[in-house]
């Protein structure tokens, strides 16, 4: 299981020049949460950042500052984990836990953006996981009693 086959691929994203009211815009337009702050060039965009609506609020709207005269990258965010596509999904999941986010961009091997997991994506895949050993153990208990009467 791996990391690309469970990220959403369609991401919301501001360059790092967006102010911050664009990047709630953005989450309003889009209806979500987080937008991935990146390094736009030729080649395709390079994430910088992760901003969410917490962020906003506890950065931004709680302290009084004007969301308009105040850019993306100049808030205050940690370390940016990146994840692989080709990272094995429950490593991902330990190391997203190590770093205390719910959310990490996903990369190429070239670091350009690829997706985004978050710990929905990694609860659904451990749902399906789930789901898919209970039809195999329905379906070897059928197969028993169908052999002994």
């Amino acid at each position: 299981m791996q990391v690309g086959e469970y990220c959403t691929r369609e991401v919301v994203v501001a360059p790092r020049d967006a102010d911050v009211a664009e990047a709630a815009r953005l989450m309003r337009e889009y209806h979500v949460g987080t937008v991935v702050v990146v390094e736009e060039g030729a080649t395709g965009n390079r994430p910088v950042a992760i901003v969410t609506d917490r962020d906003l609020v506890i950065e931004v709207l709680a302290p009084g500052l004007d969301p308009t005269g105040l850019r993306v990258s100049d808030l205050p965010t940690m370390d940016l984990l990146s994840l692989k596509q080709t990272d094995d999904l429950m490593s991902a999941m330990e190391r997203m836990r190590a770093h205390g986010v719910r959310r990490a961009p996903v990369v190429d091997d070239d670091n350009r953006l690829q997706g985004l997991l978050s710990m929905d994506d990694v609860l659904s895949a451990m749902a399906e996981l789930l789901g898919n050993m209970t039809s195999l153990m329905n379906r070897e208990l059928r197969s028993e009693m169908d052999h002994r009467p």
